[in-house]
């Protein structure tokens, strides 16, 4: 019996969401079913609106085969797990004649584990905390977070933390979650049989669809140990965050809080002169912390690889002597020894990879007002690791709204390990070693020149390094007035944003709310809800808000948004292009820059009636010869410099906004 075609199947998915059909989104099905068919990659840009996870989930689950489905945010795994695919499936299985299961499948470290919920956390002295559950006081918010912990652990079936309303705080959620590295095994845990972590993993083997996220999916091909179950199709959505979070996920760290928590999770099980090793090198390695000054380190200093050999070398004795001692004077002592264990192999392992001196590696110091000093290295690239590991055995669809930068798909390609698209079909090309791939915009169901404008402030002056940039607070102080409120505020640094938001409250009479004066899901309800208000703030509301209708009519970046010219990781990114003969400003900086530009404009036009305005406060966009490529990333809006005829759109939107 043929399959019964993508295009009758999505129409079937469509309409039981109640839902329409749009261009985009079909042809969206028919590439991915095409991609998957004949095991090729795709990358597809899919605008706000166009329906991307019917245009996907519908060609995956026709196909019949297994398919993990990696996305970056909660909020879209919960969507597809507990909307769209439970939609889908009943909506296919008259003519799939079948009823693919899914299952959703995190880190372990998102599962609350029995064990420690029951048995309390393994005991470090200094830490003041034997067992949480004894030592918080019932009206403390630790203690009351424990309580309402220990009652849900008796109802819940999942155990996920995502599943708990409303949540607990990150402190609270440790004294119940385990890593990988620290979990003691299903076969030797007394809870084994009960895991709720385990139980994800076991229908995660069951199911055709398995929905996870990027980090999750980065271990399963940095670690070589798999965590995913074996699949045929890969869809990586939000594919525009795979870079940056396989980088978080390839990124070690030693800083002297964790070298001294490992120092005493081993010192009771370890012989004497081992520990008194370990603490030896975590106090000479703490010293030098203390004058550790940010940035790369092109060459690891001399004083620096001795306290690093040191670490090394002690965390080396202390874990072959783990495995030689026990203690049966420690309560229960496999919990104990696993958590010193997974301490000390960090701090092992970290040591070893600096002291390695990887010239794929690029190793820093970073230095934080609350947290202190910390020693990092991270990749250099991630490109070769993704197109060995990711692209070699499977199809990989990777679909977001913003995936071409500059008007191609080459970048993004690059930064993924894939050739400019086409190379990789010619055979003798060195290009050739990189899998085959396709680029495709289905557009987006808005008329973006109708709904929206693209105002530069072409008159302001560049901006420097100085905090208070007086002629941008006065043009954004004209702006906010004439739409009335209604602006999302986006800016390039939390102190940029905090100036702003002091200077305007103090000449406007109309709330503006600040990050990280309150929750982000709460200022972001408290935006959607009040046409005057208006919410300023830095990375994640570049990326993170869906605020359609009249609440949000202007948009504003105070600057274009490079990598800070300090950022040790990102300037050695620039430098390694350059040293190859290409161009480091363009390939890193301005790549960086026409992202969070496309995602940030995006937060404009999420409904077909919204109408506003994006105003970049920055006349490089303008003036500047890259500003071009960073225009060709954003949405194609009205495109203007006239600054008094944007306060003239804004008031009339402002004032049909309150017609209603």
């Amino acid at each position: 019996m043929s399959k019964p075609a993508v295009t009758e199947l999505l129409q079937a998915a469509v309409d039981a969401v109640k839902g329409t059909e749009r261009p985009g989104q079909a042809a969206m099905a028919e590439a991915v079913a095409e991609a998957v068919d004949a095991g090729r990659h795709l990358l597809v840009q899919a605008g706000t609106g166009t329906g991307k996870s019917l245009g996907y989930l519908v060609p995956a689950l026709a196909h019949g085969e297994r398919v993990v489905v990696a996305t970056a945010t909660l909020a879209l795994q919960r969507q597809l797990v507990e909307r769209d695919l439970p939609r889908t499936v009943e909506a296919l299985h008259p003519q799939l004649r079948r009823r693919p299961e899914f299952a959703m499948l995190k880190g372990r470290s998102n599962y609350l584990c029995l064990h420690r919920m029951h048995e309390g956390v393994p005991q470090e002295e200094e830490d003041g905390l034997f067992d949480p559950f004894e030592s918080a006081t019932p009206t403390s918010k630790l203690g009351k977070d424990l309580l309402r912990l220990r009652d849900w652990s008796d109802e819940t079936e999942t155990g996920d933390r995502d599943d708990l309303k409303p949540g607990v705080s990150d402190r609270a959620w440790a004294q119940v979650s385990v890593s990988s590295r620290e979990c003691l095994g299903a076969s030797k845990c007394a809870y084994g049989a009960e895991c709720f972590a385990e139980a994800a993993r076991e229908r995660a083997k069951l199911a055709e669809v398995i929905v996870t996220n990027h980090a999750l999916l980065a271990i399963d091909a940095i670690e070589g140990a798999p965590v995913l179950p074996g699949h045929e199709v890969l869809i990586v959505d939000e594919a525009h965050e795979l870079v940056s979070r396989v980088t978080g996920v390839a990124t070690g760290e030693l800083t002297p809080g964790a070298v001294n928590r490992a120092m005493r999770r081993v010192a009771k099980l370890v012989d004497e002169k081992a520990a008194d090793q370990l603490q030896t090198a975590a106090e000479t390695f703490e010293r030098l912390m203390e004058l550790a000054l940010p940035g790369r380190l092109e060459k690891v200093p001399e004083d620096l690889q001795y306290a690093l050999m040191a670490l090394r070398d002690a965390g080396r004795t202390c874990l072959s002597a783990l495995g030689n001692t026990r203690d049966k004077s420690v309560q229960d002592e496999d919990a104990v020894r696993k958590q010193a264990k997974a301490s000390v192999e960090n701090v092992h392992d970290v040591a070893e990879r600096i002291l390695d001196g990887s010239e794929f590696d690029v190793i820093w110091y970073e230095r934080h007002e609350r947290f202190g000093a910390s020693l990092r290295v991270a990749p250099l690239s991630v490109s070769g690791l993704l197109r060995e590991k990711l692209f070699a055995d499977r199809s990989v669809i990777l679909t977001s709204a913003t995936l071409k930068l500059g008007g191609d798909f080459d970048g993004v390609g690059a930064s993924l390990g894939l050739a400019p698209e086409g190379l990789g079909d010619e055979e003798g090309d060195a290009a050739a070693e990189t899998p085959p791939w396709k680029g495709l915009d289905v557009g987006s169901p808005f008329d973006y020149r109708r709904q929206g404008i693209l105002y530069v402030a072409k008159h302001l002056a560049n901006p420097g390094r100085e905090p208070q940039r007086t002629d941008m607070l006065d043009e954004l102080t004209e702006l906010v007035e004439a739409a009335g409120g209604r602006t999302l505020g986006l800016f390039s640094s939390m102190r940029a944003a905090r100036s702003a938001a002091e200077e305007l409250r103090g000449r406007l009479g109309l709330p503006i709310l600040l990050q990280g004066e309150e929750t982000l899901g709460e200022l972001i309800r408290r935006f959607a809800e009040d046409a005057e208000t208006c919410l300023f703030g830095t990375l994640s509301l570049w990326q993170g808000v869906d605020v359609p209708g009249p609440n949000c009519q202007l948009v504003v970046m105070d600057r274009v948004p490079f990598p800070r010219p300090d950022d040790p990781l990102m300037s050695a990114r620039q430098k390694a292009v350059e040293e190859a003969g290409g161009n480091g400003f363009m390939a890193v900086a301005a790549t960086h820059a026409a992202l969070l530009m496309a995602q940030g404009s995006g937060r404009l036009v999420r409904a077909t009636g919204d109408r506003g305005v994006v105003a970049v406060l920055d006349p490089r966009l303008e003036r500047a010869r890259y500003g071009g490529f960073l225009r060709a990333s954003m949405p194609d809006f009205w495109y203007t410099t006239d600054r008094n005829q944007v306060r003239r759109s804004l008031a009339a939107i402002d004032e049909a906004a309150k017609r209603g």
